[in-house]
């Protein structure tokens, strides 16, 4: 049998990869380069090539002539609609699918959004990645960057950029050592990838039946239904690579052992324009790719508010408002700082919120040698505020998890919980060993005073504790829609008979953008 492939590093990699799963599996296959327009044409960015399939037509053309019997791609490449007489046989497991950022070490601070120092000049030819990088950081200037992985390095390391950005999945298949560079790994759901990325796919011709039967031994189903998901909807936009647009999906067993598709996804008009962000959830895969599209084709821009006070550089409020909302704020209660009396000594302090943070580390605690935890990714941030790192970060909203997952890396160690008072405990109830998970009030809400507050169609409410004094005073109407950072918050809104329209997938201003365009 003969195996086509491109002749890149990582397309050999890729190709001998599956050489060796067939060897596994008792076939002897032989490999054949066949060279791609994308492989040929390097001085363009991919918006300015025409068609699509720039690394993958020559390759599928070698296979219907029989010059070839299998292709190995990279699944992100491929066309969404296979040529006639072709197929996708099977599919690999799935490499980490985020994006990764390297540095040049005197381009960094740590105090900016992705450690890029201001104006940094950065590398990529991708419409999706531009896209998103503008949108969160505006100040940096994108330039066009071609080649292979190590070429795009190389450029790297001859300072032609500040930065580049490159598929995680690229550079752990090859095994690059990367340390002469700051690396900055975004995760797939905040930094939203390419469909299907990290996923090698196996096409053949239709009629080889026995083939396609064989392949069924190296499939990866769970991939393929995940990826389905990310596909289909940029086959709805009739999009190729060059389209501003990322969708990953997450196939999700929640606390009740029930299965969960999440999809996180954004979507750009073009790339310097800012995009639509977007997460959307569903008990079964069915038509979740059709809503998906529907709700990013029509984004209803209305007016928000939400229960905190607006702060300079805001995400959440940049981000709805270049999508044409109008977006007001306030915080309905003040916060009290109590002052911390006896520190006892942990192997661990984990943080369930900002404000937790910040009212622990404002009193300067002397502190041994402790590993510190955050329930989520801004937490983690205010964390690194106090030049300290987060060694467990949560990325689920729900508690339950997230708690269970703590418990599992700490064992038998001791954690302290800096917490409000009247905290819900969600974290440290999942700690059943007697002392081993310690409470320290830090901090207590009181509610302000509110004698008005404007009309608006999406409410964000960020706390129980806002919600109680919001109701006090104001009603919520049946039109109205409602956002929930949290179960605890959800949770105070159901005993209201209040339905809860949607729920931010993580607890920073990212995922409550994603929550409200869900709406």
């Amino acid at each position: 049998m003969i195996l086509g492939s491109r002749g890149s590093e990582l397309a050999l990699w890729q190709a001998r990869f599956i050489q060796a799963k067939l060897k596994e599996i008792g076939v002897s296959a032989e490999l054949k380069i066949i060279k791609t327009q994308g492989d040929k044409i390097q001085d363009l960015s991919f918006d300015k090539l025409e068609g699509k399939g720039f690394f993958t037509k020559e390759i599928e053309e070698a296979l219907l002539s029989g010059e070839i019997d299998l292709a190995v791609h990279s699944h992100k490449d491929l066309p969404t609609e296979s040529p006639k007489g072709l197929l996708i046989a099977a599919v690999s497991y799935r490499e980490d699918p985020s994006e990764l950022i390297l540095i040049n070490k005197d381009a960094v601070d740590e105090h900016k959004k992705y450690s890029l120092k201001t104006n940094a000049k950065v590398g990529t030819s991708s419409a999706r990645r531009k896209s998103q990088l503008l949108a969160f950081r505006e100040d940096i200037t994108l330039h066009d960057l071609r080649g292979n992985v190590p070429t795009r390095i190389q450029k790297l390391k001859d300072k032609q950029y500040d930065a580049i950005m490159l598929a995680t999945a690229g550079v752990e298949r090859l095994g690059i050592d990367l340390s002469g560079f700051h690396q900055e790994k975004l995760a797939p759901t905040e930094f939203i990838p390419a469909p299907a990325q990290g996923v090698l796919a196996l096409q053949i011709r239709e009629n080889d039946k026995k083939l396609g039967l064989l392949l069924q031994k190296l499939n990866q189903a769970e991939v393929a239904e995940t990826i389905a998901i990310e596909r289909k909807i940029l086959n709805l936009f009739d999009g190729g690579c060059q389209l501003p647009l990322g969708a990953y999906c997450e196939k999700y067993e929640d606390a009740e052992g029930e299965y969960i598709y999440k999809v996180w996804a954004s979507k750009a008009d073009n790339w310097d324009k800012f995009p639509r962000q977007l997460y959307v959830e569903s008990k079964k895969a069915e038509g979740l790719a059709e809503k998906v599209v529907k709700k990013l084709n029509e984004v209803n821009p209305t007016s928000v508010f939400i229960t905190r006070d607006l702060r300079k550089y805001d995400y959440f409020q940049k981000a709805l408002t270049k999508n044409g909302f109008t977006v007001q704020g306030r915080s309905l209660i003040e916060i009290k700082q109590i002052p911390i009396r006896k520190l006892p000594v942990t192997d661990w302090v984990f943080f369930s919120s900002k404000n937790a943070v910040k009212h622990f580390f404002q009193q300067k605690p002397v502190l041994g040698k402790v590993k510190f935890g955050a329930v989520g990714k801004s937490t983690s941030e205010e964390i690194r505020k106090f030049g300290q790192r987060a060694e467990f970060i949560g990325y689920s909203t729900d508690t339950r998890l997230t708690a269970r997952q703590f418990a599992a890396v700490v064992g038998s160690k001791t954690v302290l919980f800096p917490q409000a008072k009247d905290s819900m405990k969600s974290i440290q109830n999942q700690f059943t060993k007697p002392g081993q998970a310690l409470d320290l009030i830090v901090y207590e809400t009181k509610k302000n005073s509110v004698a008005d507050l404007p009309v608006s169609e999406i409410l964000v409410f960020t706390s129980p504790s806002n919600i109680e004094a919001y109701v006090e005073k104001f009603k919520i109407t049946p039109q109205q829609k409602t956002v929930a950072m949290g179960d605890a918050t959800a949770n105070a809104l159901r005993k209201l008979g209040i339905k809860v329209a949607a729920m931010p997938p993580s607890f920073d201003d990212l995922g409550l953008v994603q929550a409200v365009m869900s709406v």
